[in-house]
């Protein structure tokens, strides 16, 4: 593996080597890597591709940081890329809390590329990572699958202490093992993602409890430390399971194959993406989302070799494209104006990339739509492609497509089951932030009130994914804030007319008790405000309105002040999943999850931001 030498330079000498670089002949653009350290092994590879990738553009040249594990460093890093004049920065941070605030101001300045682990809010042009919660989550699988029913005993090495992915991780890997009662977990290790930290800890608590079955460490590097603590110890038997799964040496491939790790969890560094959509951002693209989540693969001895071997064939063998490409899409109904603009944007889309549409509507019934999808199989499309009614009850006949060999595409909404290769790429909105950003307006816009605060809920259809998620990340900031009470929660479909009906027996109910109404659609919303006027209250003033879309309609409300906040989400998926589709026929590696670019919108900006809407 090729090691880069970064030569850290002075302040005189990053504006020297900025004038030389811009007098290049070809040299368009200059890139600013800030890496936190280099004594990972997943952060060398990281800059590894960087520059493989980077070194397919003639007109591009990119520069390298390496902070050494220190945040004050990585700060000076950022504030002299910008001094050598960056056009754009990709940082890849440690401690990635201590630096949002400078990425956010580097952001009003230049694109800003967050690879790695993500930083707090949106503050950045895109996010390009791993889904940390589903490598916690298998990795807890993993570990119940060998250990069946035995009691067994667990310890867990997590990297950066409170880090985003430690935080996200150990969630994920939690959730399953505290549905196994037999598994205990004895003790839980901070070892910074060092091999030699983690080779010392566990030494050290050896000498304490030497009864341990299992290891879960947060990265390969880690495990490889731990392997070295048992075998100085004398020490067999112990199941020991990492993430990363990086070629060469002593890298977590290398590791399962020896026998050293039972299992790894292998994902890309995104070095390559990060480059890819960097030049697409500096050359004005549109169609860039907000977060790239790296698709996970779980790595075991059974299938290392072939893992290996896929991977090399779709390097060595470029896919034959197909002249023609024929897609059947399946749409969750006609419940709402976002999805009127949702459906209007995939058959546009469709047209401009000259893909053959097959479009169906399920009128909301599950049923229907797995219908349209067998049928799409016996017709041998090329993609299918669909907006889950709900959460479950598809894995049937999304098996069929996948022995069909028919790539299944989510758009909007998700699924809730462990399988996630009975899917190519889901994109759509972060449901569960877009909860996040209405609570987290409504706390700042109430901030210094003492009284209570009541809040009524109207969910969207019960057990669909926005309804779930925007529900979760709105009650998890308010749970630290004991003055905010939702005092009643209820299913209005996503629909304007259920949306008024719900308010007016909720105003019945709790009449002035009610001071806010949190709406998981902008339609549920407008049938509220028109409840709430019948009533004879003023929505927006006796009673704020939030709510999710960010639809003409909602827009209007804003302006007369009916309406006191919406939170976007996208419904112009077309020009995405097109270009998913192309890029899936192209060969290319499709992340797991894609996730578009939206904003909030209150009364205050409202007007300044409507001219630039699309819908």
């Amino acid at each position: 593996m090729t090691i880069l030498v970064l030569i850290i330079l002075g302040l005189f000498g990053y504006k020297a080597a900025h004038a030389s670089h811009k007098s290049n002949e070809g040299t368009k653009f200059v890139i600013g890597v800030s890496q936190a350290n280099l004594t990972e092994p997943w952060r060398v590879a990281m800059n590894n591709e960087i520059k493989s990738e980077s070194d397919r553009y003639n007109d591009l040249h990119v520069i390298y940081t390496d902070a050494a594990h220190s945040i004050d460093k990585q700060k000076q890093d950022i504030n002299k890329l910008l001094d050598f004049g960056i056009d754009l920065l990709i940082i890849s941070t440690n401690d990635s809390k201590s630096l949002t605030p400078i990425i956010a101001k580097v952001h009003k300045k230049i694109p800003v590329i967050v690879l790695g682990r993500a930083i707090d809010g949106y503050d950045y042009s895109l996010f390009i990572g791993p889904a940390n919660e589903v490598i916690g989550r298998n990795a807890g699988q993993l570990v119940a699958d060998l250990a069946g029913d035995k009691k067994v005993n667990l310890v867990e090495i997590q990297g950066l202490s409170q880090s985003p992915p430690v935080i996200e991780r150990s969630k994920g890997f939690n959730e399953i093992i505290e549905n196994h009662p037999n598994i205990h977990q004895v003790d839980t290790i901070v070892a910074d993602w060092n091999r030699d930290k983690a080779e010392d800890e566990v030494i050290g608590r050896l000498k304490k409890n030497r009864k341990i079955n299992f290891v879960f460490a947060h990265s390969d590097a880690m495990a490889l430390g731990v392997h070295r603590a048992l075998e100085k110890k004398g020490i067999q038997g112990v199941n020991i399971i990492g993430v990363d799964g990086l070629e060469g040496d002593d890298g977590g491939l290398d590791l399962v194959r020896r026998n050293i790790l039972k299992g790894t969890f292998a994902y890309r560094t995104g070095g390559n993406e990060s480059i890819q959509y960097a030049m697409d951002l500096l050359q004005g693209k549109s169609g860039i989302p907000k977060k790239i989540l790296l698709r996970v693969n779980k790595i075991t001895k059974e299938n290392v070799d072939q893992f290996v071997q896929t991977k090399q064939n779709t390097l060595d063998e470029p896919k034959k494209l197909k002249n023609h490409i024929i897609l059947g899409f399946v749409q969750v109904g006609k419940e709402s104006s976002w999805r009127a603009a949702n459906s209007s944007s995939i058959k546009k889309a469709a047209q401009d990339f000259d893909i053959d549409l097959k479009f169906k509507n399920a009128n909301q019934s599950i049923d229907n739509q797995i219908e349209a999808i067998r049928n799409f199989i016996k017709e041998r499309v090329d993609v299918i492609a669909f907006s889950p009614v709900v959460q479950t009850g598809y894995e049937e006949v999304l098996r069929e497509a996948k022995r069909a060999g028919i790539p299944v595409i989510l758009t909007d909404r998700e699924l809730d089951f462990n399988d996630d290769s009975l899917w190519l790429t889901s994109i759509g909105s972060d449901f569960q932030e877009e909860g996040r950003r209405a609570a987290r307006w409504l706390l700042g816009f109430t901030k210094g009130v003492k009284k209570d605060i009541n809040i009524v809920e109207l969910q969207g259809t019960q057990g669909s994914s926005p309804a779930v998620y925007r529900k979760k990340g709105f009650e998890e900031l308010l749970k630290n804030n004991t003055n905010y009470h939702i005092i009643a929660s209820q299913s209005a479909d996503f629909t304007k007319e259920a949306g008024k009906r719900v308010m007016k027996e909720m105003l019945e109910r709790y009449g002035d008790k009610i001071q806010v109404v949190y709406s998981h659609n902008d339609d549920m919303a407008l049938g509220a405000i028109e409840a709430i006027e019948e009533a004879g209250k003023r929505p927006g003033k006796d009673i704020l309105i939030i709510s999710v879309d960010a639809t003409k309609e909602a827009f209007n409300a804003l302006f007369s002040g009916k309406l006191n906040l919406t939170v976007e989400c996208n419904p112009l998926l077309g020009p995405e999943l097109m270009k998913v589709i192309l890029d899936y026929q192209e060969g290319k590696e499709i992340p797991v999850k894609i996730v578009t670019k939206e904003g909030i919108f209150s009364q205050d900006n409202a007007k300044r931001e409507f001219i630039n809407r699309a819908y």
